[in-house]
């Protein structure tokens, strides 16, 4: 059975191959569960989906730690702790209705896993081409998610304005793009300290994100030579193999 998972987790096998790219689509149709659930009031009916996606991550969690060369180790790793986290929280919804936003940490999965990540860049050409600008769109929306994951689980009980997560995404995204309408405040002394620290370093790094969204570090040019297909924007040689390049730019 261990050699089995460990074919399908890490095999080059068409069969692996195939259940790899399930497993991507398992945490994309998931982070999707979790982010529209976030500003849905909470249903029983909802609780099913909850306690399946928690057998679905619990077998998951189980498979990688049983093929791993050091169980005890890889149990350990943050990847699999946020994953056992989620399942805690989607087992548990009422004990831990305010630690629900842990289930965003679920991204973090899709973003750091070597091998699906290894797989996208080996078998979509197209994610290869375009893998600066995708990283940091999730990096992103990732950033604003979790900030205002903090926001809802420091300020939903403390701050009357703050009623859902809703609230707590629209306040986050008006204070990053510094709109700040003024309609929802802090007005507690942890939730001012909060508002002064996205400010201070939020807003920059919400710039910093967005920069490379739309202003990529590298450009898109295959070298003639080697193939390499991303350079710096100012290259005149290929920094792989020295031949002499020709980028297109809007000019001085």
């Amino acid at each position: 059975m261990r050699a089995r998972l460990r074919e399908l987790y890490y095999g080059t096998s068409e069969t692996s191959q195939r259940f790899r790219f399930a497993l991507i689509g398992f945490d994309i149709l998931t982070i999707g569960f979790f982010i529209v659930t976030t500003v849905l009031p909470t249903e029983a009916s909802l609780y099913g989906l909850d306690y399946l996606i928690a057998v679905l991550v619990a077998l998951d969690l189980a498979a990688r730690v049983a093929t791993a060369h050091r169980p005890a180790s890889a149990l350990v790793q943050p990847g699999n702790i946020v994953d056992l986290v989620v399942v805690i929280s989607l087992l548990a919804p009422l004990l831990f209705e305010n630690l629900a936003f842990l289930r965003v940490l679920r991204m973090l999965r899709l973003l750091r896993s070597y091998h699906l990540l290894k797989e996208l860049r080996e078998h979509s050409r197209w994610f290869r081409l375009h893998e600066e600008v995708l990283r940091s769109s999730v990096n992103l929306f990732v950033f604003v998610f979790f900030v205002a994951s903090v926001v809802y689980v420091l300020e939903g009980r403390r701050n009357p304005d703050v009623t859902n997560f809703l609230d707590a995404l629209y306040f986050t995204v008006t204070t990053l793009t510094t709109t700040g309408y003024g309609d929802i405040i802090m007005t507690d002394t942890l939730g001012r300290l909060l508002t002064i620290v996205i400010m201070i370093f939020g807003v920059a790094l919400f710039l910093r994100l967005a920069q490379t969204i739309f202003r990529p570090a590298k450009v898109q040019h295959v070298c003639s030579s080697c193939g390499l297909e991303r350079h710096e924007p100012d290259a005149v040689h290929c920094k792989h193999c020295g031949e002499t390049i020709h980028i297109r730019t809007e000019g001085a």
